[in-house]
């Protein structure tokens, strides 16, 4: 299926979700992801604020702070994305593309590696390939890093597809977690 046409029924499926079904669906992908060895050893992460349905983030954010790790948000600048260190959710105000985004003030903090990076999508795949809103965001800013985080693509069960559009400029995830499964994917390249 082309990019375009699975991106539209991915987000119309994302849409038709009841808000109660997707607090369900997100509460027990998060839990999944914190009982994840790699999340409870990584001392900087970076997640990002939900938008259409995508899978909360906020309980991760919650369990990150609570548990003394430096937690960084996206802010797009420009064509690039640029992350910065987020204390408290009131942080974040609608930025480009309606997103929640850190405060544009507030101090840059990529220079440091980070230690995982969850990723949202509007598709997966089994192994690891990941299609976003076309944007190429995400994908950017990673081919720019000296050195990748550990990548997780979080997602609901149906954003999981057998296989999905790749582009040679691609980097895959290295672990996929929706509400019901947690796909380990060995990876350390690019396609």
């Amino acid at each position: 299926m082309p990019k375009r046409s699975l991106r539209s029924s991915m987000l119309a499926r994302r849409s038709s979700m009841s808000r109660e079904q997707w607090q369900a669906d997100s509460q027990r992908a998060q839990q999944r992801l914190l009982e994840l060895e790699l999340f409870q050893q990584a001392r900087r992460v970076a997640l990002y604020a939900p938008l259409q349905n995508e899978v909360d983030t906020a309980l991760l954010f919650a369990a990150a702070r609570e548990a003394g790790k430096q937690v960084l948000y996206p802010q797009v600048c420009g064509e690039q994305l640029a992350f910065h260190e987020v204390t408290a959710l009131e942080q974040l105000n609608r930025g480009s593309f309606g997103i929640l985004e850190p405060c544009p003030l507030s101090s840059v903090q990529e220079q440091a590696a980070l230690d995982l990076m969850v990723v949202p999508g509007v598709a997966f795949d089994l192994r690891g390939h990941r299609v976003g809103f076309g944007k190429g965001y995400y994908d950017r800013h990673l081919a720019g890093l000296h050195q990748l985080p550990f990548l997780v693509g979080l997602c609901h069960d149906f954003q999981l597809c057998d296989q999905v559009p790749t582009e040679g400029h691609d980097i895959r995830m290295h672990c996929l977690v929706t509400e019901s499964r947690t796909v380990q994917v060995a990876v350390t390249d690019r396609l």
